[in-house]
């Protein structure tokens, strides 16, 4: 015969404290931009806080502003995920080599570049009666 004992008791909670971030400044709105360098045939994406810092960013370089829309930086880390998972790789400073397929997915996600560089294709189709 088994020996299995039960044993009664009671469960206690144990309270703990939890160091959640809710700051919204991490995802404050600014301006989500794209610039092109023509020396190194890439595409550089960001996020600028405000048009001063953007004028600034693109002083800077050699740089060329695509086009540029209001959003925040969770809208850059979800561009930079999603390219990731579609296997398009950059530099660490947010460049990217520069592709009509780059350009494809950029367009598709929303992203702000222009319409300098690509040109989006405009598909009709007609309906033939019989």
């Amino acid at each position: 015969m088994n020996n299995r004992k039960i044993i009664k008791g009671y469960k206690t909670l144990i309270s703990s404290s939890f160091n959640v971030d809710t700051s919204i400044d991490k995802f404050k709105d600014g301006i989500i931009y794209t610039f092109f360098s023509d020396e190194f045939n890439s595409l550089k994406v960001g996020f600028a806080e405000n048009e001063k810092v953007l004028e600034k960013k693109l002083s800077n370089k050699k740089l060329i502003l695509l086009d540029m829309k209001k959003g925040n930086k969770k809208d850059l880390l979800l561009l930079l995920t999603t390219l990731k998972e579609l296997g398009i790789k950059y530099s660490g400073n947010l460049y990217f080599k520069y592709s009509s397929s780059l350009m494809r997915h950029l367009s598709i996600l929303g992203w702000p570049i222009g319409r300098s560089l690509y040109k989006q294709r405009k598909i009709k189709k007609e309906l033939v009666c019989a």
